[in-house]
């Protein structure tokens, strides 16, 4: 294979679109290793509830940012951004191939687009202030603020939605005039193919509901119970979001396992119709079924031989 030293090589979509099982095949037949582009597997202990890839799935290929810090801590886009690039420039410089997999788009878009984010210090005072509003009131807040970042932010996520605001307000200040919001790089030094995996919609809401399923039977609320002994707060389980909101209600006995079951289901498809908005944006992605693996490959190898 001809230098890829400046190549980086991403696998997205949707969950449950089959992305972790493509990225280790493809690690193993160009020389890669993967770092994980996912929001809730940073988390330690989030094993079976963020569907973290397993050591006998990985087959020898390495992982990182797994497991980057306990769940009680918030890891920001900044933070993944940062040791994201580390470990491309390690893994390159040992002749290997970067593959970056996940779903969180926000992260990838850090990486491919080199995103440079403003240094602003935690403004408790207005966080506080802000965690009383709804999630419409902070949107149009931070619309008047930022246009160009609300076209671009997760709108139910509150806590992207008030990090932004506190960035956009901070740079809003006489003192920061000089700053620009939304900034870009434009020194970004490597090539990059995304990859993403499509699937017919209603065939991946029954994979979602499948793979829950599953994870119920896997022992994700045993876990949950674990992680509370352990604790996680019920509050910072509701901020992880998608199925740990509903664990809360079930784990307090507010609703029924047979309605924490169909409420996570629900939220997991609601967020996998999400990511494909946030992708879809990007025409720079070319995407292919997940049984187009010899088209896939051959896309690569092309990739890698330019």
């Amino acid at each position: 294979m001809k230098n890829q030293s400046n190549r980086i090589l991403i696998i997205l979509g949707p969950t449950a679109s089959g992305k972790s099982d493509l990225a280790v095949a493809l690690a193993k037949e160009f020389n890669g290793e993967v770092i994980s582009a996912d929001s809730r597997q940073v988390y330690k202990g989030l094993d079976i509830g963020s569907g973290k890839i397993t050591q006998k799935e990985m087959k020898g290929v390495p992982h990182y940012l797994l497991d980057v810090v306990n769940p009680q801590t918030v890891f920001t886009v900044e933070k993944f951004q940062k040791l994201a690039n580390k470990k491309i420039e390690e893994i390159a410089k040992r002749g290997k191939l970067p593959i970056i997999c996940g779903g969180t788009g926000f992260y990838i878009q850090a990486i491919v687009d080199d995103i440079v984010f403003p240094e602003v210090a935690p403004n408790l005072g207005l966080r506080h202030h802000l965690a009383l509003e709804g999630l419409s009131e902070l949107f149009a807040i931070l619309q008047a603020l930022d246009p160009d970042r609300a076209k671009t932010i997760d709108a139910r996520n509150p806590h992207r939605l008030i990090r932004a605001i506190e960035i956009a307000t901070a740079l809003s200040a006489p003192s920061a005039k000089s700053l620009k919001l939304s900034a870009w790089s434009a020194k970004f030094q490597w090539e990059v193919l995304q990859i993403g995996i499509k699937t017919d919609r209603e065939v991946l809401k029954e994979r979602i509901e499948a793979r829950f399923i599953k994870r119920v039977k896997q022992g994700i609320v045993e876990e949950a119970k674990r992680l509370h002994k352990t604790g996680l707060t019920y509050k910072r389980f509701s901020e992880i979001g998608l199925a740990y909101k509903y664990m809360v209600f079930y784990l307090q006995n507010k609703i029924s396992k047979e309605e924490f079951i169909k409420e996570s289901i629900r939220a997991e498809q609601k967020y996998a119709k999400r990511q494909m908005t946030w992708f879809k944006r990007d025409k720079r992605i070319r995407w292919f079924e997940l049984s187009e693996v010899k088209k896939i490959r051959n896309e690569v190898s092309f990739f890698l031989k330019k």
